[in-house]
């Protein structure tokens, strides 16, 4: 889930910065300190969505540089557990499917995939033995977030699944839906026609 939060730090601005407005070198020392940031209370940080305050400058003894305590938004990603997501297909290897996530990466463990028995090929392609579905790089797919790790906070670690109904492959779902209608529709004339 992508949100937006509201943070208080106290920024530290370099002489060599002085030269810029204030509010620009903010930004700037905001976005070196919390860009990429990733911690288990915030998720993975994106961006600075802008600066709300900016106090009064102190400089420390020895340093001198400026510290200025700033209220700062901020927009972060947090991976949520059961939060269905839209990703591509990075990579696939024998044991399972790469999905990116914007900002972060999941697995999708092979048994997790398809549900049916799977083969992998060379080519980096997952076939279904019986539904005959193919899975490859590139591919788009709606997956629900199983496990959330932030164990290792400069790689946290995500689990999906895609074996329930309404996730998979998008030209999976579309053909799900597109079966369903089919069936639906000859039900529905009958029913007009007993009237």
């Amino acid at each position: 889930m992508f949100y937006k939060i509201e943070v208080k730090d106290h920024i530290r601005v370099p002489p060599s910065l002085f030269g810029l407005q204030k509010d620009l070198a903010i930004i700037k020392q905001i976005k070196k300190k919390f860009e990429g940031f990733v911690s288990k209370e915030l998720g993975i940080v994106i961006d600075v969505a802008g600066v709300k305050e900016i106090g009064e400058g102190i400089i420390v003894s020895g340093d001198g540089a400026s510290f200025y305590n700033t209220t700062f938004e901020i927009l972060t990603y947090k991976p949520e557990m059961h939060e269905v997501v839209v990703g591509k297909v990075k990579d696939i290897a024998d044991f399972g499917v790469f999905m990116a996530l914007g900002p972060i990466e999941g697995m999708i463990h092979v048994s997790q995939t398809i549900d049916d028995f799977v083969s992998f090929s060379k080519e980096k392609v997952l076939t279904g033995k019986e539904t005959k579905r193919t899975l490859r790089v590139g591919d788009m797919c709606k997956a629900k977030i199983i496990a959330v790790s932030f164990k290792d906070q400069l790689n946290p670690k995500l689990g999906l699944t895609m074996r329930q109904k309404g996730l998979g492959k998008l030209e999976w779902i579309e053909e799900d839906l597109g079966t369903k209608k089919e069936k639906e529709e000859p039900a529905a004339k009958e029913s007009k026609k007993k009237k």
